[in-house]
């Protein structure tokens, strides 16, 4: 009887698959956050050396811990029926909980500290307490289980990091979360009961395609608003301008060669797949590179927008040239896992700009951007000519091919 009321909370088959307006409505919350995180990019402007790489390292934990938690609650609500009670407030309480590492983000690595912590542990620990207390007896119950074992294991770690000195904040931290990484990538591994393999769940292929196509245009979107932001908070200047279009032009360059097709067709992949788990595992580790890349670049946006001819700097070019050659390294990635090749288009662009970075680091902010920006619209025409006059791609995903024994009772 038990086990037959948590099955309730089970995503059943004549759902629809389709993102809910709750889990738009808790984007909000990391909209926030992705703005927060590309302020703290940008005040990186004037360091160099050690001082720079230790700032980039801080910002890219905290982006890692928030993508966690997204994700985390992302598989959540494509394994659960997102129209329960139960499933509704965990997800608003998550998106409290986001909310506040948002505001804590522009000194979460300072005296912020303590309540970015406990907003990332009260999600990591308690929400899947929550969940296996609402599964009741259904064999589920035991993956958050094993999730809160894991996370109550590197909770030390994190409130170490948040209430000792400062130099220790960033190796206890980063300690802690890659061992929720590594939990996470084994299926939490606990005595006795073994391990729940992440590629092996049952979820909602259209649900987690959904998801992942929204949380990039979440990261393009936060793009848009620096632009606008920067240049309307700026001296107007034909400069300026100048930099501003270019931004923008990179941004939708960067919607087109996502789009095209792979990322149009992550549903129809995801359907193809016979252990979708698997290929959805693996899409998820793509779109945090997408995501981290764009907003990267969107940092660059800011530092050019700000001072277009301004003098070369090594901050800028990790941020203008950085950014838009690991989206590239990212889509390729994609474009394997969705049609099993490598695109040729997109190594086009990586190679070119790799080979041309030595020359703008000589030149001005607005000459770098305006070469990145070239070399995007050269892929995009590239990948315009290559399907003219050719059918439309089926998907043919290599990840997430069925085999024996792939089935687990608590999938």
């Amino acid at each position: 009887m038990a086990a037959r009321r948590g099955a309730e909370l089970l995503r059943p088959p004549t759902s629809s698959g389709r993102a809910t307006f709750l889990e738009l409505f808790f984007d909000l919350a990391f909209v926030v956050a992705l703005t927060r995180l590309s302020q703290r990019f940008a005040d990186l402007r004037d360091d160099t050396g050690w001082v720079l790489v230790e700032g980039f390292g801080r910002t890219l934990l905290l982006f890692l811990g928030l993508w966690l938690i997204w994700s985390h609650t992302t598989w959540i609500t494509s394994r659960y029926e997102p129209e329960r009670a139960v499933i509704q407030a965990v997800v608003v309480g998550t998106m409290f909980a986001g909310l506040i590492m948002a505001v804590t983000l522009p000194r979460a690595m300072e005296e912020r500290a303590l309540p970015f912590a406990v907003a990332y542990l009260t999600v990591i620990v308690v929400r899947p307490l929550v969940i296996a207390v609402a599964l009741r007896g259904h064999p589920r119950r035991l993956v958050p289980l094993r999730l809160a074992t894991w996370a109550a294991a590197t909770a030390p770690l994190w409130l170490a990091g948040a209430w000792g000195p400062e130099r220790l904040r960033l190796p206890l931290w980063a300690a802690a979360l890659a061992v929720d990484y590594v939990a996470w990538a084994l299926g939490w591994p606990v005595p006795r009961l073994g391990a729940s393999a992440v590629n092996r769940w049952r979820i909602a292929g259209t649900h987690l395609a959904d998801r992942y196509q929204q949380m990039f245009l979440i990261a393009l979107g936060e793009s848009v608003l620096v632009i606008g932001v920067i240049f309307s908070g700026t001296d107007y200047s034909t400069e300026r301008a100048a930099a501003f279009t270019v931004s923008f032009v990179t941004s939708a360059l960067l919607w087109r060669i996502y789009f095209y097709r792979a990322g149009l067709l992550l549903t129809e992949a995801l359907g193809r797949a016979g252990m979708p788990g698997r290929l959805g595992t693996a899409l998820e580790r793509t779109h945090l590179l997408i995501v981290f890349s764009v907003i990267v670049t969107s940092v660059g946006y800011e530092l050019v927008i700000d001072d277009p001819f301004g003098p070369p700097r090594p901050t800028w070019l990790l941020f203008v040239v950085g950014g838009p050659v690991l989206f590239l390294l990212a889509r390729v990635r994609l474009e394997h896992e969705i049609f099993g090749r490598v695109s040729r288009s997109r190594m086009i662009g990586i190679v070119a700009l790799l080979l041309l970075t030595p020359a703008l680091a000589r030149g001005a902010p607005m000459v770098g951007l305006s070469v990145v920006a070239g070399v995007l619209a050269l892929v995009a025409v590239l990948d315009a000519l290559r399907s003219r006059a050719r059918p439309s791609e089926v998907p043919s995903p290599p990840i997430g091919r069925a085999t024996s024994g792939d089935r687990d009772p608590e999938a």
